[in-house]
């Protein structure tokens, strides 16, 4: 799921901005959601999500 890129009015209400962190926090399993504040203003939201495998995933058995 990727966060689309959308341009707010100078007074963004707090629940839309919660709104949009909850979707970033979406179906994360491994990752990090940074929120950037300048002048007091939440400005961006950023997701990043990270795809882990361990020794006993499918993927490994499959290639076997």
């Amino acid at each position: 799921m990727g966060l689309e890129t959308r341009k707010f009015d100078k007074e963004q209400p707090v629940t839309d901005i919660a709104n949009q962190i909850a979707i970033a926090l979406q179906g994360i399993r491994f990752g990090s959601v940074e929120i950037i504040v300048h002048e007091s203003k939440v400005v961006q939201i950023e997701r990043k999500e990270k795809l882990r495998f361990d020794r006993n995933s499918s993927l490994d058995r499959a290639s076997l």
